[in-house]
């Protein structure tokens, strides 16, 4: 039997389960499971009054992600359906970039970003990830304690992809300034409008004095962005490395250091943080719900009518997690859709895994005997529908001099071009992407992550 979608209003009456509010932030999974008796397609509210279809079938996910025709990204109808005041709104709507357009518009702006993205160089990204991580450790490592979340994790991305872009630190410090800002909740139209004109000042200046950095690259490639474009591309692109890359990041840590398989007696065996991070992108993706498509007809899907211009959701951590197809063995598997599938995959996979992973290490490496300042079942979780993310990741370890930082060092950051279109695998389930190389580490390490790292 067809069911139709409940129109907006008190979830209580229209039968839609909230996906806000700290009830759903601290066990989302136990709120995922209750809605698999609706099948594949659940009723859920994002916010209050703003409903929506939330995926949460495995299959179903893939094949609404792989069908752009029936589930287009464009939001501008459904705009005109919700207040502006809702606090989804302002990163819902419509943006001329290339993760919110469909058809011939999405391919020009995607080849223009994927493209430029393919000529990172991958070791010399892994350089910059490595001096960054250290100029941070260095800051907290002799106070015995930090927040990763706040301290480690959302920084070092946001320095990184400031460097690939060729960004000044004028202009690099006020686009960090900002994307802090959005991340808090802090002010966000006074945070937008510091983006914008930091960004606004980096594509004139490129303009102006052309360098081998990912700014100019989109700016010269074929397609002939217009500044406002390549401007909508790098909000997009900016914004990855901050919420998914922080959370990918953070949850990564909170795992190795909570969990008894990574940090407790090792002497069975050792996973390493690449099986750690695949563990993440399965349970606790980065961004939890998101991929959001508006059909502009009414679509009879999976015996669900979905209304017209009515967002549909895709529920990664729930499709992940759909006991019909799930795997047990997730060590090495990369069929779990946290970057998506189709043609809207995530083009910054490669890099992102590769940032997250090398930070990881670089903080296991300096304090080898760190642990949580709390316990993790105290640990608490940002609301909202779409991340999953920690409000903070307290640690404690002995207080240590962390060694001096090394001369700098130019950046090249064009790789071979024989190489190029290795670093920006397309994702596809059941489609696995090799993982980045394994880094050197020291013989240096001490405690139950010393043992684990080592396989003793």
């Amino acid at each position: 039997m067809t069911s139709d979608a409940a129109a907006s209003g008190c979830p209580v009456h229209t039968g839609r389960t909230p996906l806000y509010g700290p009830e759903f932030a601290a066990n989302p999974a136990r709120v995922y499971d209750a809605l698999r008796r609706h099948g594949p397609v659940a009723p859920v509210e994002l916010a209050p009054g703003i409903p929506a279809s939330l995926i949460i079938s495995y299959d179903a996910a893939l094949a609404v992600l792989r069908d752009p025709e029936r589930f287009p990204k464009d939001a501008r109808r459904w705009e005109r359906t919700v207040s502006p005041d809702s606090p989804v709104v302002p990163f819902m709507k419509y943006r001329p970039a290339c993760n919110k357009t469909d058809g011939a518009e999405h391919a020009r702006l995607r080849a223009a970003v994927s493209d430029s993205l393919s000529r990172i160089d991958l070791n010399t990204l892994r350089a910059s990830v490595e001096r960054h991580s250290e100029t941070l450790i260095r800051r907290f490592a002799g106070r015995g304690a930090a927040d990763l979340r706040a301290e480690y994790a959302l920084v070092v991305p946001l320095l990184v992809v400031n460097e690939v872009l060729g960004c000044p630190p004028e202009i690099g410090d006020r686009i960090v300034v900002a994307m802090q800002g959005f991340v808090e909740n802090v002010d966000t139209a006074k945070s937008n409008r510091i983006l914008l004109e930091a960004i606004g000042e980096l594509v004139a200046l490129k303009r102006a004095r052309p360098a081998n950095d990912l700014t100019t690259w989109i700016l010269d490639h074929p397609a002939r962005l217009t500044d406002e474009e390549v401007t909508e591309q790098f909000i997009p692109l900016i914004g990855l490395a901050t919420e998914p890359e922080q959370n990918l990041i953070a949850n990564g840590l909170r795992l190795l250091l909570s969990d008894k398989r990574f940090a407790g007696d090792l002497s069975g065996g050792s996973l390493p943080v690449a099986d750690a991070l695949d563990e993440v992108l399965w349970t606790d993706p980065p961004i939890a719900n998101w991929a959001i498509s508006y059909p502009v007809e009414d679509v009879e899907f999976r015996g669900v009518r979905l209304p017209a211009d009515q967002p549909v959701v895709i529920g990664f951590a729930a499709a992940n997690t759909d006991p019909s197809t799930a795997s047990a063995n997730r060590a090495g598997n990369r069929a779990h859709l946290a970057w998506g599938a189709g043609p809207h995959t995530c083009p910054v996979q490669g890099q992102a895994r590769l940032i997250a992973s090398v930070a990881m290490e670089k903080l296991l490496d300096a304090l080898p005997d760190m642990e949580l300042a709390v316990p993790a079942g105290q640990l608490e979780w940002r609301p909202g529908f779409a991340q999953r993310a920690l409000t903070a990741l307290p640690v404690r370890f002995p207080p240590t001099q962390a060694p001096p930082p090394p001369p700098p060092a130019a950046a090249v950051w064009e790789g071979d071009p024989a190489q190029r279109g290795n670093t920006t695998p397309a994702a596809a389930a059941n489609d696995p992407v090799p993982a980045p190389g394994p880094v050197a580490v020291p013989e240096r390490r001490r405690g139950a992550l010393a043992r684990w790292w080592h396989g003793k």
